[in-house]
């Protein structure tokens, strides 16, 4: 197994995940600038809950939805490895999301 696929003692699960869909989606879009990520702790799991620039929304989620739909597995199988569940909000930057 290599090393960056270990946890390291202290690391935390939510930052883990944030900062992988933070460098998914800075790779998907042009401004990169435009790329925010918070969690927010919601009963037994976190949602993640991801800004993009009015521009970029749809490399974020691609055709039919597709690429949302990859993000979101690989958050799945995270979950189960990590027994939190996560989940992912993809919010127009600009726009209120639904609370």
């Amino acid at each position: 197994m290599t090393q960056a696929a270990q946890m390291q003692p202290g690391d935390s699960p939510v930052k883990e995940m944030t900062d992988l869909v933070t460098e998914i989606a800075r790779a998907l879009v042009d401004d990169v600038a435009g790329v925010s990520v918070e969690a927010i702790s919601e009963g037994d799991g976190t949602v993640i809950r991801l800004r993009v620039s009015h521009s970029d929304i749809g490399k974020v989620i691609g055709k039919q939805g597709r690429t949302a739909r990859s993000m979101r597995t690989i958050l799945s199988a995270a979950s189960m490895k990590l027994k939190h569940r996560f989940s992912l909000d993809i919010v127009e930057e600009g726009s209120a999301a639904s609370e």
